[in-house]
């Protein structure tokens, strides 16, 4: 009995550390962000411009990182750091979202979880602060992905969400953008160019979008916009068409786009992007430059935007055909970076 005893005492020890769980590592994190391309060039920003913009970046995607950092999911960093840059008048989203012909503020916005491939989308909403909180809503409260206009308004009624008058979204910078656009059209104005609807006198950059990579390895995207100034009555662009410029997918890759959205419509673009990795085999860098740097410029010319896009394994690609584009990072490794210009 004496030598069975000490038999397991000795033994007990070892049989309590072969019960103690295996916790496994946390997935490395990432975010990365955009807030818009266009014709962003050195000579077309003052020294406090461009400060201002970069700090409005660092803000977006510090606030982002901060709820990864914490151990949140990828889809509410995406949400926090769009939030921040809807409410900054320097980005064309929420409070600084342009003016449609009729001196209206109509806006766009997109989620979606590469886990599950859920989505959710509004579309020409007038009176929300926060499109990006509504389309999370329609994501994750009906089994819908899209709704628009007045419905999308009535479904945020109905969670709560109070509706902001039109005097909110008005800035001077936005209708002055306006007014000089309406002469243009009845002058005959430029060409078509750039960040403009063929046809028509309608531009605007500054869409906002954002891509995370959780602790979990999971994937997000979302994109806000206010579209286009002097755009045609309720037109809709490709920020909230999932698959065109939002899309995620945990087996690929996540994406947001920026530019002239009737181009990424026609090809959807962020999908291609995916799909190009998933069916070619193609990495992270070299699909998005296909579509971003090839496909869209033989489409439609230089000039029709860029994108953001991040894969499972927190690689990150920021490819634009533009003269600018206001993006941001924080990589896997911890590393921050802002940029605006092509040359940065």
């Amino acid at each position: 009995m004496r030598y069975l005893l000490c038999f397991c005492i000795l033994f007990v020890p070892i049989l309590v550390m072969s019960a103690e769980p295996t916790t496994p590592a946390a997935h490395p994190i990432a975010i990365v962000i955009h807030g818009g391309a266009g014709t962003i060039g050195r000579k077309d920003m003052t020294p406090e411009m461009d400060a201002q913009y970069r700090a409005a970046l660092k803000q977006a995607l510090e606030a982002g990182y901060a709820v990864l950092k914490s151990g949140g999911r990828s889809l509410d960093a995406v949400q926090a750091a769009i939030r921040v840059m809807e409410d900054d008048p320097l980005f064309n989203a929420g409070k600084g979202s342009v003016f449609d012909h009729d001196g209206k503020n109509e806006m766009d916005a997109a989620i979606m979880d590469g886990v599950t491939l859920k989505a959710g989308a509004v579309a020409g909403v007038q009176h929300i602060k926060n499109p990006i909180d509504l389309a999370r809503l329609v994501m994750d409260k009906t089994p819908h992905v899209l709704l628009i206009g007045a419905g999308a308004e009535e479904f945020a009624r109905s969670q709560g969400m109070s509706m902001m008058p039109a005097s909110y979204f008005y800035t001077q910078r936005r209708w002055d953008e306006l007014q000089k656009a309406l002469k243009e059209e009845k002058t005959g104005g430029p060409s078509a160019s750039a960040e403009q609807y063929p046809g028509t006198t309608a531009r605007g950059y500054g869409t906002v979008g954002a891509v995370a990579l959780d602790r979990r390895g999971e994937l997000a995207a979302g994109t806000s916009t206010g579209g286009l100034t002097n755009k045609y009555y309720g037109r809709v662009g490709d920020s909230p068409i999932i698959g065109a410029g939002t899309y995620a997918n945990d087996t690929t890759c996540g994406v947001s786009g920026t530019g002239t959205g009737e181009y990424f419509i026609r090809l959807d673009a962020a999908k291609t992007i995916s799909d190009l990795m998933l069916y070619k085999g193609m990495p992270l860098a070299e699909a998005a430059d296909q579509v971003i740097m090839h496909d869209l410029v033989q489409l439609g010319g230089m000039d029709t935007g860029g994108a953001i896009a991040m894969d499972k394994d927190g690689d990150i690609a920021m490819p634009f055909n533009t003269e600018g584009m206001y993006r941001a990072y924080i990589d896997t490794a911890g590393h921050e970076v802002v940029k605006i210009y092509r040359d940065e």
